[in-house]
């Protein structure tokens, strides 16, 4: 089931945001880092100073760039406060002041009674509210874990899944083998960015490892090189391994398309019916190179089926319609 996050500032603060280049600093409202931000958007202050607060939402983090600290310092005391407290009507779970502004002491004063935490950063506005979207964007995605093994085959992403014991890892493995990269086995943490964008990832815990039958479990990445691993990749087709069912019809020509679910996206989807003397890591090699291509525009099936309708259409007799009117007067002799 997917899971929706609510980060709070404490968590902001000790995730190392400095990793991803964003600094941060707080000066004030220590007792509200219990504060839960529910939004990856950032909410720019702007007029909500001047007393216009209609589109402000909670739940946000709240910025003061270098137009807000200018406007306060122009304000007297009184009216500065009067500003402040207009603005922090809402419940904001807490203000980043940006450019490395020293903020004036009426706003320290605010968020100190108010509970609510004041951080500055030295990067400037458009940077830091990239940077702070990026970081809250991942921590706040919906979220699913799948049993699936996740590959960049070709630098295409490639879920393969399937029921326990069908082939999943050895099918990996044999893809490692060949040169394509694993991204996770057995467990696939898949979050949901960008409303369109599923990213894949594995767990910290059993990343780069992989658990086969009859040999237990391997490192790739000291086994092959760290090369052949990565930390995530966008999932852009799934290939569904299923027990040959003599019974069953399997696709043949590949003309409709099929798609699965995942935290309410749908992608590409690939039912590899699985038997003994069928090459499985070959036969997904092949499916992400026509995966690519038709990601790109080139849709072979169609293609040859539309070759085939048009050479069927020349090769056809003339209808009866058609031999009467080339035997009316006037007609082609």
């Amino acid at each position: 089931m997917p899971v929706t996050h609510c980060v709070t500032v404490s968590t902001l603060l000790g995730s190392h945001p400095e990793a991803s280049g964003l600094p941060l600093e707080l000066l004030a409202g220590a007792a509200g880092l219990d504060r839960g931000i529910t939004s990856p958007h950032i909410q720019k202050t702007g007029l909500a100073l001047a007393g216009f607060h209609e589109y402000l939402r909670p739940g946000r983090v709240l910025i003061f760039g270098e137009s807000e600290i200018r406007y306060l310092e122009g304000l007297d005391t009184a009216a500065r406060i009067a500003s402040l407290r207009l603005a922090l009507t809402l419940d904001f779970p807490c203000v980043v002041i940006t450019g490395g502004f020293a903020p004036p002491a009426e706003l320290v004063a605010e968020a100190e009674h108010a509970r609510l935490p004041l951080i500055r950063t030295p990067i400037a506005t458009p940077t830091a509210i990239a940077k702070l979207s990026s970081i809250l964007e991942d921590s706040l995605a919906d979220r699913t874990m799948m049993h699936a093994v996740l590959m960049d085959v070709l630098g295409l992403g490639v879920l393969i899944a399937g029921e326990s014991g069908i082939g999943k890892s050895e099918c990996a493995l044999d893809l490692i083998v060949r040169g394509h990269r694993l991204v996770a086995d057995d467990t696939v943490e898949v979050r949901r960015r960008q409303e369109t964008i599923l990213i894949g990832m594995c767990p910290e815990l059993t990343r780069h490892h992989m658990e086969l039958r009859g040999l237990g479990v391997i490192n790739v990445k000291d086994l092959f090189g760290i090369a052949s691993t990565r930390s995530a990749k966008r999932i852009e087709v799934v290939v569904q391994l299923e027990r040959w069912a003599p019974t069953r019809e399997y696709e043949r020509l590949g003309l409709d398309d099929v798609f699965y679910e995942i935290l309410g996206l749908r992608v590409p989807l690939i039912r590899m019916p699985v038997a003994p003397g069928r090459n499985i890591a070959i036969l997904v090699e092949v499916a992400a190179r026509n995966q690519l291509l038709r990601s790109r525009g080139h849709h072979a099936a169609r293609a040859l089926a539309e070759r085939l309708d048009q050479t069927l259409r020349q090769a056809a007799p003339p209808s009866p319609d058609e031999e009467e009117d080339e035997l009316e007067p006037g007609g082609n002799e």
